[in-house]
């Protein structure tokens, strides 16, 4: 069942994952050097929540997804035995009933309705009154400044809202939800940081300059609409319905105040108003998830009509920065859950690791099963042809036998099973808009690594393939009965 975001934070702090920060903290640079230090201890600290933000009323909640047990608490799945894996093993087994295969039969086919049925019951459901408007500002009254905005770094442009799920509507009447940064201007304006590649600037497109396309923020809700805002999503699956597959039961929408669009109804607070395509301006500094500030650009401006809120809300914030931090969970989340996904255009992948490290997008490890001449490259190739994948900078291939997620295990194969010349591959296409390091905005190269063994008949390698040093089975099983005799 679907849970308000303060509910989800009572089960936070039952089970001893969230902290509570009684004293006054500055949402100026203070609230983010508090929770740095927290989110660089082991397994990402706590969640917290800072019940007196300096100038404001509202209590700011942050790093609340940041560890694995907290991303688990959120999806529902902490006390399934895989984990997160289990959302994967769910999307697997639907996709296996879902898809005829050839030659299927009718009565095949009318075996699949319960599954039709099941993803009916994921659709967003229009409600006529939610907490989210318990309180509402409008006009002069809508002001920012109520709220406790961070700012998380010293040459930020700003107070940047960091965990606010837009919602635009495209021309067609597709619903899109993402995580878009918004700088605070003044009391009625914000930077809308939506990126060349990203959906809320696809919808954009649709509109014409001088036109008016509505925006609304929402903050907070079912902790499940958070991560399927910034989850890499096929073009035909809207966020809010894979939300309502996350938590089984389709999310409860309401209509906005100032315009038609609908947003989550047990939201915390929601911001409303517009957008003019042919509006620009000076958005960032900003320091972002690659570790460095990303540049000022030119980006549209939302402009405030409404202010809505339940009584007594809580705002949500996350701190961006350089790994690991909050973020680095989410991503730990999409790697495990879009596994399948990825499985379906590449059947030979056995398991997949995006390391934070990397800022999930400039480099990803994939251990596949080898069957012929260039598969690594083939893979390789398909991952850059794939969503969000296509900004990936480094690619490295290992066999199906090695852990992608052992980085000493991968950087042993890496340096013993790579000749550069041979099975480096180099190639250019888009980067993410904040790469720094390509001297052209949003294009450069980049590397594929084929680190497998090259011991097949097909890898026409011209000397022998040295083996793995290992013990036999049968001796390394006598140490392990004979363990206690040694005394160590």
């Amino acid at each position: 069942m679907g849970r308000d975001f303060q509910t989800f934070l009572k089960q936070l702090e039952a089970a001893g994952e969230l902290k509570r920060v009684a004293v006054e903290v500055d949402p100026c640079l203070e609230m983010a050097a508090v929770t740095d230090r927290v989110s660089n201890e082991p397994k990402g600290g706590a969640g917290l929540l800072f019940e007196r933000a300096k100038g404001s009323t509202i209590p700011v909640a942050i790093n609340i997804f940041g560890s694995e047990r907290r991303m688990a608490m959120a999806l529902g799945v902490d006390r399934e035995p895989r984990g997160l894996d289990a959302i994967a093993d769910r999307i697997e087994k639907l996709i296996q009933e879902a898809m005829p295969k050839p030659g299927t039969s009718f009565l095949d086919k009318l075996a699949k309705l319960p599954v039709l049925a099941e993803v009916s019951k994921w659709m967003p459901k229009t409600v006529r009154k939610g907490i989210c408007q318990e309180v509402v500002l409008q006009g002069e009254d809508a002001k920012l400044s109520l709220l406790p905005v961070l700012t998380t770094w010293p040459e930020d442009g700003g107070p940047f809202i960091t965990m606010g799920m837009s919602h635009v509507r495209h021309k067609d009447g597709r619903r899109n939800m993402g995580l878009y940064r918004l700088q605070v201007f003044d009391d009625r304006t914000l930077g809308f940081h939506t990126q060349m590649h990203h959906d809320g600037a696809k919808a954009r497109t649709g509109y014409g300059a001088g036109e008016r396309m509505p925006v609304a923020v929402a903050f907070g809700g079912d902790p499940a609409l958070a991560y399927a805002a910034t989850a890499p999503l096929p073009p035909f699956l809207s966020e809010l319905m894979f939300a309502g597959f996350l938590r089984g039961e389709g999310i409860e929408m309401v209509k906005c105040v100032t315009s038609d669009l609908e947003v989550p109804a047990d939201s915390e607070i929601v911001i409303e108003g517009w957008v003019d395509p042919g509006e620009r301006r000076r958005e960032g500094p900003f320091g972002d998830h690659t570790g460095y500030y990303s540049l000022a650009d030119e980006y549209p401006v939302l402009h405030v009509e409404a202010i809505t809120m339940r009584k007594n809300p809580v705002f949500n914030a996350t701190l961006v920065g350089r790994p690991p931090q909050e973020d680095t969970y989410l991503g730990l989340a999409t790697e495990r859950i879009f596994l399948p996904l990825l499985r379906m255009v590449l059947p030979e992948v056995r398991d997949m690791h995006l390391p934070a490290a990397g800022g999930f997008h400039n480099l990803a490890i994939l251990s596949i099963r080898k069957e012929f001449p260039g598969h690594p490259q083939k893979v390789m190739n398909a991952v850059w042809g794939t969503g969000q994948m296509m900004f990936t900078k480094c690619v490295v291939i290992v066999d199906e036998d090695i852990d992608p997620h052992d980085m000493t295990e991968v950087l042993f194969r890496i340096t013993s099973n790579v000749d550069p010349r041979r099975d480096m591959l180099f190639t250019d296409g888009p980067l993410d808009v904040l790469d720094h390091s390509s001297d052209r905005f949003a294009f450069g190269s980049k590397v594929g690594i084929d680190a497998t063994r090259k011991d097949k008949p097909w890898d026409n390698f011209p000397r022998e393939w040295p083996r793995d040093l290992s013990h036999p089975e049968e001796l390394l099983a006598k140490v392990a009965r004979r363990w206690k005799d040694y005394g160590l």
